[in-house]
């Protein structure tokens, strides 16, 4: 799962450079309601903004379609890196 999770997180990565927002982690996990997760987080000089984890959303679903990583149910989880950081 690791090699299949770092492949996903390189496409994730360079399909968002030209926007300029950062991959700053990626995993997946069971949550505490049992739900298979992958968790992106995102962050971008200055901050990073509703309208643009909205954007990065529908950039990196294709990708992750794409790439079928595993054949369980998840839900895809994308945050900015403040919010990630409040909930550690």
């Amino acid at each position: 799962m690791k090699k299949k999770l770092d492949e996903l997180e390189k496409k994730i990565r360079e399909a968002l450079e030209e926007k300029e927002i950062i991959v700053d982690s990626i995993s997946y996990e069971k949550n505490s309601g049992n739900y298979n997760v992958l968790s992106i987080v995102l962050d971008k000089v200055g901050g990073i903004d509703l309208d643009t984890i909205v954007e990065a959303t529908n950039i990196i679903n294709p990708i992750v379609d794409e790439n079928d990583f595993t054949d369980e149910a998840y839900l895809l989880d994308v945050v900015s890196k403040e919010r990630g950081d409040i909930n550690e």
